[in-house]
């Protein structure tokens, strides 16, 4: 198949004329109009497409190659942390431990600093919007008893009274997890398994952060909670939906954050923002205490300053719990390889006309990271190109659908409480038919198929994690914001495949392009093979020159 993508078709649309868009869209005449936007979108042609053989259930994801060396989750998180290079310049996990063990600051001091540094980024006209909740008197409270811990030696992990932040998807025990929303205030009575694995640690949990409503759009910007703003460039966007994850690690308030990915919503928002990403394979890392709103697509996931990070919190993340069915039926995590720099056997899966459809300096810094790879060793082998119009359907009808359901109970009881954009895909999530889903799910077991028969020629999957540096934030439309579907598709053409049939992939930082707004290039590989990509992200990594974005704290000195 020759490498062909539908042009985007509908055109921006924002204030009056949005409002009164979405209003016909919920209205008695709303169904015309909603089929012949999917209409012109390509979605005839999908319905047409013969799923073959494939039944609506998951193919079975092959178990991955086997842990060459048997580490706790602890160790594995040691592990990483100690191949870390540290720099004055950058923060990391391993920064900390570092000044935390020479005793020249302690989580304390840290904490202070840090809550200090929230309160001016969060206030007046210059507001970055990184947060919807925080407890700073709970945070100090748990930097003194992370200081007393060090200071008898008895550190819970390498995590311990090391600053992260948790996108406001996941449920921690005494705050509202409100999805981004204006309605759901219920507090969380328990907190979900990523953060009491983090709690356990030791970790400091500074808050929520800011992210798209109900996760439904890449875009980062909040009509309840305010746009998220990036670091290198507030007039910029972050991408979404884990907007304020993002931002925040970018900004210097952690090495580490929590976000969520059922569209590429913790890679997108990592390539703009200059930091790493991971979505690991589906159900590697729990999802209990994670509000369901995609449950055949969605992922929680790490979010760092460095690949070292990732992994280190990756190794105290991922692994089985009780409560979720998907996670029991993993294979152990582990980092077999992981420091290994000779890449020399790794083939690198490239179908060019696809990479390559992106802007000249994503292409170009995203070339630069295949020449790192190549140069350490991995081969390059051409692959066919994706069918983009399947993907982008069968994708699309299943996250909508299901988030449609998810918030059926209160979009009939008052849909005006979301914002016009989820408004916007909740209404095409209705409309999709049961025999539009079923179809979905044979393609979705189709293409998972297809893409294992591809990987078993390859080793990964490299293309830039998004088509586009991070767009400008349309002021002038704030705070309903706008319908501006090429934008979308900049932004999603490379990640939803991950997601569709749960392959891990990771987006690591590749350079800037000539404004300084960050690239990230996508590494997406076998199912539970994520050392495998944490390996080839170092060596990206490692030839890639850092920077720091414009708006930066620092918290260790």
């Amino acid at each position: 198949m020759s490498y062909q993508r539908n042009p985007v078709k509908a055109p921006r649309v924002s204030g009056f004329a949005l409002k009164a868009f979405v209003n016909t869209l919920e209205s008695g005449v709303g169904a015309p109009v909603l089929e012949k936007l999917v209409r012109d979108s390509g979605i005839t042609q999908w319905r047409e497409l013969p799923a073959g053989d494939a039944p609506p259930l998951q193919l079975p994801l092959p178990p991955g190659a086997p842990a060459t060396e048997v580490q706790s989750p602890q160790e594995q998180a040691a592990r990483a942390i100690a191949a870390q290079a540290v720099t004055p310049e950058r923060e990391t996990v391993g920064s900390y431990a570092r000044a935390y063990r020479e005793g020249g600051v302690d989580p304390v001091a840290v904490a202070r600093r840090l809550n200090e540094a929230i309160d001016r980024l969060e206030r007046g006209e210059a507001r970055m919007g990184l947060f919807i909740a925080r407890k700073p008197d709970e945070v100090l409270r748990a930097a003194e008893a992370s200081a007393e811990r060090l200071r008898a030696g008895r550190p819970l992990s390498v995590l311990d009274g090391v600053p992260v932040v948790l996108k406001d998807e996941v449920d921690l025990a005494g705050f509202p997890t409100t999805l981004g929303t204006r309605f759901r205030n219920q507090v969380a009575s328990a907190d979900s398994t990523v953060a009491a694995r983090l709690r356990a640690a030791g970790a400091l949990i500074l808050g929520k952060a800011n992210m798209n409503e109900i996760g439904i759009n890449p875009i980062g910007l909040n009509p309840h909670h305010g746009a998220a703003r990036n670091p290198w460039n507030r007039a910029h966007i972050t991408g979404g939906s884990s907007s304020g994850s993002a931002a925040v690690v970018a900004a210097g308030l952690c090495p580490l954050s929590i976000g969520a990915d059922g569209g590429g919503s913790i890679r997108i928002p990592a390539a703009l923002c200059g930091i790493v990403g991971l979505k690991a394979t589906w159900g590697r890392i729990p999802e209990t205490g994670v509000p369901p709103l995609c449950w055949n697509v969605g992922h929680v996931g790490p979010m760092g300053l460095t690949v070292d990070d990732v992994a280190a919190m990756y190794s105290l993340l991922a692994g089985p719990d009780g409560k979720d069915l998907v996670s029991q039926t993993q294979p152990p995590h582990h980092l077999s390889g992981y420091e290994r720099t000779d890449l020399m056997g790794v083939r690198l899966g490239i179908c060019w006309p696809y990479f390559e459809d992106a802007s000249p300096d994503v292409v170009a810094r995203c070339k630069d990271a295949v020449r790192a790879l190549t140069d350490a060793g991995a081969t390059v082998v051409e692959i066919p190109a994706p069918d983009l119009n399947t993907v982008l359907w069968t994708h699309s009808c299943i996250i909508l659908s299901e988030m449609a359901e998810s918030m059926l109970p209160h979009s009939r009881a008052n849909a005006a409480d979301f914002g016009l954009d989820s408004r916007t895909n909740l209404a095409i999530g209705r409309h999709f038919r049961a025999t539009d889903l079923i179809h979905a799910l044979r393609h979705r077991h189709r293409l998972t198929r297809d893409l294992l028969a591809v990987m078993a020629d390859v080793d990964v999957i490299v293309t830039p994690s998004t088509a586009t540096t991070a767009p400008l934030i349309p002021e002038a439309t704030l705070p309903d914001g706008e319908s501006n579907l090429p934008v979308v598709d900049a932004l999603m053409r490379f990640v939803r495949e991950g997601n569709l049939t749960g392959f891990p992939a990771l987006s690591v930082p590749a350079g800037f392009d000539r404004a300084g707004l960050p690239v990230g290039v996508q590494l997406m590989g076998r199912p539970y093979e994520e050392h495998l990509l944490l390996r080839l992200g170092r060596v990206v990594e490692r030839a890639t020159a850092a920077r720091t974005p414009a708006i930066h704290v620092t918290a260790l000195r």
